[in-house]
């Protein structure tokens, strides 16, 4: 099993059993471990994926990402249909693919790097910190983001899962009543519509969207309350 397979599985555990992302630990990577796994694939298999991957990322940046078509990234990727769809069932899986990296090493950070984004600052100032990666994420890769997580779809991708867990963690440790109704409140101003719409509908800056989470994020939770 991947490296990616494990985290996602891990994760997963976390978020149903309403725990911390916080305790991700080697246990439950090598726990991971015991579940079948799919064997590996073939290499003409890895090398179509990568075409199809390429491909997929400079159409989604050429064009409204919602628009883009399974038949267009086929063409693009010189591959047949058939062979596209053995390995994504629709476009967007292919934009989650493409942006599950960046999002994986901006879980790492949550997990395991130093505060405020990652343990040991106030709930406040990590969910400041995190709107900031966030926002820095979302301007970096909008056109992936944007393929992947349009509308209900977002709510359904792993990485809103994890998301959901780091948000409510910070909701439940400084006291929260309901962490559970207002988790994706919190999360409502990340949504890349709303981002596409702030950053170029209205032409406000990411410096200037990032102030205003980061005071929404120490507002809601302010310290010492």
């Amino acid at each position: 099993m991947s490296d990616d397979e494990r985290r996602g599985r891990a994760a997963a555990s976390v978020h149903r059993t309403g725990g911390r992302p916080d305790d991700l630990r080697p246990d439950d990577l090598r726990a991971a471990d015991d579940q079948p796994c799919a064997p590996p694939r073939r290499a003409d298999a890895e090398r179509n994926r990568t075409r199809i991957l390429a491909a997929a990322e400079q159409l989604f940046a050429q064009q409204d990402p919602r628009t883009v078509t399974m038949d267009r990234i086929a063409k693009a990727a010189g591959v047949g249909r058939a062979t596209l769809y053995r390995s994504f069932p629709d476009p967007s899986s292919v934009a989650v693919a493409l942006l599950d990296e960046h999002e994986r090493t901006l879980q790492g950070r949550l997990i395991h790097g130093p505060p405020p984004l990652g343990p040991g600052a106030p709930a406040g100032e990590r969910l400041a910190a995190f709107y900031l990666a966030m926002l820095d994420l979302l301007e970096q890769h909008l056109p992936l983001a944007l393929g992947a997580e349009t509308g209900p779809a977002r709510f359904r991708t792993g990485a809103y899962g994890f998301w959901r867990v780091h948000v409510r963690t910070l909701l439940v440790d400084h006291g929260i009543q309901d962490p559970d109704a207002l988790v994706d409140i919190a999360l409502s101003p990340l949504s890349p519509e709303l981002f596409q719409f702030q950053r170029h509908g209205l032409g406000l800056s990411t410096a200037r969207l990032g102030r205003s989470l980061a005071d929404f994020a120490r507002q809601l939770l302010r310290s010492g309350e």
